[in-house]
């Protein structure tokens, strides 16, 4: 079994960053990856970055690929997401998602993860 617990969401003008963490913790390896989705109110899921730990691929939303940096430390289970440039359709509940064994297309998919954290809010907003 493996834990998620988030950190770092919070209130930001337009414009402004953000940096999400997620620390897992329990049975995890180096076939891990980690990655994060967001949902806003009244709208579906949708894949935000992911990171594989065996190679450190890395995979983007289109609506945030430029803006958005996710990173990690493999040795203490951490992943990050850096946010910048945040916009008012950033607002979302954001989910920490970790799994094993995927391959390239399903990185964006959420089936594929088998972990998921419980969520930090991130408001952009004047």
């Amino acid at each position: 079994q493996v834990q998620l617990v988030e950190s770092g969401g919070g209130l930001v003008q337009p414009g402004g960053s953000l940096r999400l963490s997620c620390v897992a913790s329990g049975r995890t390896n180096t076939r891990f990856a980690m990655g994060w989705f967001r949902q806003a109110p009244a709208k579906e899921r949708e894949f935000v970055a992911a990171i594989r730990w065996n190679g450190g691929n890395t995979f983007y939303a289109d609506s945030v690929k430029g803006r958005f940096t996710i990173s990690g430390q493999n040795a203490k289970n951490t992943a990050y997401l850096q946010m910048d440039s945040l916009k008012p359709e950033d607002t979302a509940v954001y989910f920490c998602v970790a799994g094993q064994g995927l391959i390239t297309s399903s990185m964006r998919n959420g089936a594929a993860y088998a972990y998921w954290g419980q969520g930090t809010q991130v408001s952009v907003s004047a």
